[in-house]
């Protein structure tokens, strides 16, 4: 099996029964706030296009470029599809001309002509990505590949039952905005920072103990930041509060706890994979590429600048009163929403900073009044800061997903009261009839299973599924004192209460060990 990087997630996959191309990401994102690092613009393209297969993992934008697939990307390929609750994927890929879609059953085993295998596994909770996000395993004459991509499956025994995996790809740097954005001292800031990287890492070394494949590809990250306004966001300031390592770090963290078998790949490497090991060869010394980072960074900034002019041009439409506008497409979703405005619980305002930097018109998101209007001087639980046109430019655009495009550019400030709360981002992910429908009937669906099962961790008897996305903390749960963090995403809840310390709701069932256990459900007490 060959494997040839393409930059970022993206990689294309040779084997004799076929060619498979994945997320081929090469255009900027998020209001032009990512790139690819490294540059894979530079790659023949018209060449890596003409494949058999096409794999996108999921719709965020630096995994799903249109405009990419759509010039470069031979529409004889089939389309392997994920198993997705709803059929905004394929309804872009056909929008872009492709015509030839396999569905692929979730969790199973595909055979395609000449023996080539894939299983695609689906994740379709509200916060997986765009509406779902989804890992790619590949297995051709014994050779085994999974390609997790940045999804968070809670476990991976799905592929390990399949055989060893020879070539496991994943992602172990940042894809957020936070703390970044969050208008908090610098010093908090690093320290959030710090611990947000610490559980990347984390994270990382448990999928990777998980599977125990024979060599491990880091991918998916990080972007960079080329925009002066975001420069300051790429990993070259020796901020350890830095939530985008690269490659040459994650060798580094990686070898710290005994890791031997890590391989980069830049745009324009190639693996040759077999049951035996991995031969790779490099278009320049990685070593050599990194410890130019710097450079490389300074220089693909002047290349891209006009780009990023462009795009700046196309945002603003004064035409657009985003009051009125906002009123007419979100308040018949608030007026819809059950789950997700009970989740928010409060007004969320938004600060919309006029063309010249300084007029400032606050607009509120009241999800208790059901309503969007003008800001009355009220406490809000979350606050926004962002350009008028960014905001005027997706609703120009009709953009269903506020997340995958406004918050993850980065070109925004944020305050909040109390913690981190989900709901906030489900629903401006969800400004769509379908979206918002199927976020309802999963919370709803989510809130009524109880997980009866208990586990004990040190002096804890706890739930074992993770109240927030159904982790079994067997695997990802540590107790240290009198609370417990969930590796998988980082929540940590208080024990003696069952509260969420990481967000709103979310309760832990848990008691210590020599507590008597409460009496089941409706049995009466003694």
């Amino acid at each position: 099996m060959r494997v040839t990087g393409t930059g970022h997630a993206s990689m294309r996959i040779d084997t004799a029964a076929g060619s498979i191309l994945c997320d081929p990401w090469v255009n900027p994102a998020y209001f032009a706030s990512w790139f690819p690092f490294p540059d894979n613009s530079q790659l023949d393209w018209e060449t890596l296009g003409q494949v058999d297969y096409l794999y996108v993992s999921h719709l965020h934008r630096d995994h799903f470029d249109a405009k990419h697939l759509r010039d470069f990307v031979s529409k004889d390929a089939t389309v392997l599809l994920p198993e997705f609750p709803t059929s905004e994927m394929e309804d872009e890929f056909r929008e872009l001309g492709f015509t030839k879609f396999l569905k692929a059953p979730n969790e199973q085993v595909v055979e395609l002509p000449g023996g080539l295998k894939i299983m695609i596994q689906a994740l379709t909770s509200p916060t997986d990505g765009p509406i779902g996000d989804s890992s790619l395993w590949v297995e051709y004459d014994g050779v085994r590949l999974l390609n997790q991509n940045d999804a968070r499956p809670t476990d991976l025994s799905v592929f390990a039952e399949l055989g060893h995996v020879h070539a496991h790809m994943l992602q172990f740097s940042g894809a957020i905005w936070y703390p970044m954005v969050y208008e908090l001292p610098q010093a908090a800031k690093t320290a959030f920072g710090k611990q947000k990287r610490d559980r990347q890492f984390d994270r990382t070394w448990r999928y990777i103990d998980d599977l125990n494949a024979s060599h491990v590809f880091p991918i998916a990250g990080p972007p960079c930041f080329l925009d002066d306004e975001l420069w300051q966001f790429n990993d070259i300031f020796g901020d350890e509060g830095n939530i985008f390592p690269d490659q040459s770090v994650f060798l580094a963290e990686y070898a710290k706890v005994g890791g031997t078998n890590g391989i980069v790949l830049l745009p324009g490497s190639v693996a040759e994979v077999t049951t035996e090991g991995a031969t790779t060869t490099h278009p320049v010394p990685v070593e050599e590429f990194f410890a130019n980072k710097v450079a490389h960074l300074e220089e693909m900034r002047e290349r891209k600048r006009p780009i990023i002019e462009a795009e700046k041009a196309s945002w603003r439409h004064p035409e657009i009163d985003i009051l009125k506008e906002m009123k007419r497409r979100v308040e018949p979703l608030l007026d819809e929403s059950i789950y997700l405005a009970k989740g928010v619980g409060g007004p969320v305002r938004f600060d919309l900073v006029g063309y010249d930097g300084e007029s400032v018109e606050s607009i509120v998101v009241d999800f208790p009044g059901k309503q969007v209007r003008p800001y009355a001087d009220e406490k809000v639980r979350y606050r926004f800061r962002t350009e008028r046109a960014l905001v005027e430019h997706l609703l120009h655009i009709g953009e269903v997903d506020w997340v995958n495009s406004l918050f993850l550019s980065c070109r925004f400030s944020a305050a909040r009261i109390g913690q981190y709360n989900e709901f906030v981002y489900a629903f401006f992910k969800c400004l769509s009839e379908e979206r918002l429908q199927y976020a309802e009937g999963w919370y709803d669906e989510h809130e009524r299973t109880s997980d009866a099962e208990d586990i004990t961790l040190g002096d804890w008897v706890v739930q074992r599924r993770c109240p927030h996305l159904k982790a079994d903390l067997t695997r990802f749960g540590i107790v240290e004192g009198d609370q417990l963090t969930c590796q998988l995403h980082g929540w940590r809840f208080d024990l003696s209460s069952g509260r969420c310390l990481t967000s709103v709701g979310h309760k832990i069932r848990a008691r210590r060990v020599d507590a008597e256990a409460p009496a089941p459900a409706g049995e009466a007490l003694s």
